[in-house]
C-alpha cells in the first residue's frame, strides 16, 4: 500500500478528516498566490512558516493536503492521502470536487507571480528551483495519480473546464480546470518525472556470445555466467561442483543443456548454446 503521509514530510494533521466518492485518482496544482505583485512591483515571498501556521490554524477551512515550499523543498502535510482535503469550492448538488476520485490529492506550491526570494524575481512556479519535486510527482504517482493533464497543461492563467472529462480521467489538475471553482492558478507547474526503468533480466545477448566459432566460448569472462549459472542452480539444473562463477566452463554448457531438456527441449535442440526462447524462460537478473 502506498504511504498515507509523504515521506520527508512534516506530519501535521489537522483532523476533519473524510473519506473520498471514488473514481479516477486525481491531484489538483494550486499556487498559495497570497500577494498581488507585478514585473514593475515585485513582493518579498511571504515565509513559509506563516502558510504552515495558516492552514494549520484559521485556514484549516481550506488546507490541502501538502503545502510545499519550491525553494527549499520544505513539505507539510495536512490530511492523509485517502482523505478529502478543503482547497476547492464545492457547490452544493453537483460534483463534490474535493472528494471527485479514490483520492483527489491537493498541492499548495508556496508561490505568487513576481515573487521576490533572495534579490531574485520569479515570474512564473517553474522558474523556481523546484526542489522536492521530484519525491512530490512520485508519491502523488503512487496512489494512482497518472502522470497527464486531461484538459491540457497549465501555461498561463486562463480557465478551461470540461465536467464530463474530470469525472472520467485520472491525472492532475489545475485549479483553474476544477467545475465549480473560478481561480486561474496555478499558471505553470513542473514537467512530471519520467524515470526509465532498467530490464529486471538481462535480455538474450545472441548466440554468438556464448560460441567462439562452432564450439562454446569456454573460459570466457562475463558476470552475466554467474547471473545464469545461480539461476540453473535454482532451476534445479546445476551440475557445477564449484561456483557459478564469471568464467564460462563445462559445468555451465552441461548445466544449461539439462535447463532446456527440462523445458522439454530434445536432441540437438537441447544442445548448447542458449537461445532467445529458453533464455527468457531462465529469467536470469541483471548481472
Amino acid at each position: 500500500m502506498s504511504d498515507l503521509w509523504l515521506p520527508g514530510a512534516e506530519r501535521l494533521s489537522i483532523g476533519n478528516t473524510a473519506p473520498t466518492d471514488g473514481g479516477p485518482a486525481k491531484a489538483i496544482a494550486h499556487i498559495t498566490w497570497d500577494r498581488n505583485a507585478s514585473e514593475a512591483k515585485p513582493q518579498d515571498l511571504v515565509p513559509y512558516a506563516n502558510l504552515r501556521s495558516y492552514f494549520s490554524g484559521g485556514g484549516k477551512g481550506v488546507a490541502p493536503h501538502i503545502l510545499w515550499d519550491p525553494f527549499t523543498g520544505r513539505m507539510v502535510q495536512f490530511f492523509p492521502a485517502d482523505s478529502r482535503s478543503l482547497c476547492l469550492r464545492d457547490l452544493s448538488g453537483g460534483t463534490r470536487t474535493n472528494r471527485a476520485g479514490s483520492v483527489v490529492l491537493q498541492i499548495e506550491a508556496l508561490f505568487f507571480p513576481y515573487c521576490r526570494v533572495g534579490g531574485k524575481t520569479y515570474e512564473s512556479l517553474v522558474d523556481t528551483p523546484l526542489k522536492g519535486w521530484d519525491e512530490l510527482n512520485a508519491w502523488v504517482a503512487s496512489w494512482g495519480v497518472a502522470n497527464s493533464w486531461p484538459m491540457g497543461k497549465p501555461s498561463g492563467f486562463v480557465s478551461k473546464r470540461d465536467e464530463r472529462i474530470w469525472r472520467m480521467r485520472s491525472g492532475w489538475y489545475a485549479h483553474a480546470q476544477v467545475p465549480e471553482n473560478d481561480h486561474t492558478d496555478p499558471g505553470t507547474w513542473p514537467d512530471f518525472i519520467v524515470k526509465t526503468e532498467k530490464p529486471a533480466f538481462e535480455p538474450f545477448p545472441g548466440t554468438a556470445f556464448f560460441m567462439n566459432g562452432s564450439k562454446p566460448a569456454l573460459g570466457k569472462s562475463s558476470p552475466i555466467f554467474t547471473a545464469m549459472g545461480k539461476r540453473l542452480v535454482a532451476e534445479g539444473c546445476g551440475l557445477y561442483k564449484e561456483g557459478p562463477g564469471p568464467k564460462l566452463g563445462q559445468a555451465d554448457v552441461d548445466s544449461y543443456e539439462k535447463f532446456q531438456r527440462k523445458l522439454g527441449y530434445t536432441d540437438s535442440a537441447a544442445k548448447w548454446p542458449p537461445g532467445p526462447i529458453s533464455w527468457a524462460r531462465l529469467k536470469v537478473p541483471k548481472a
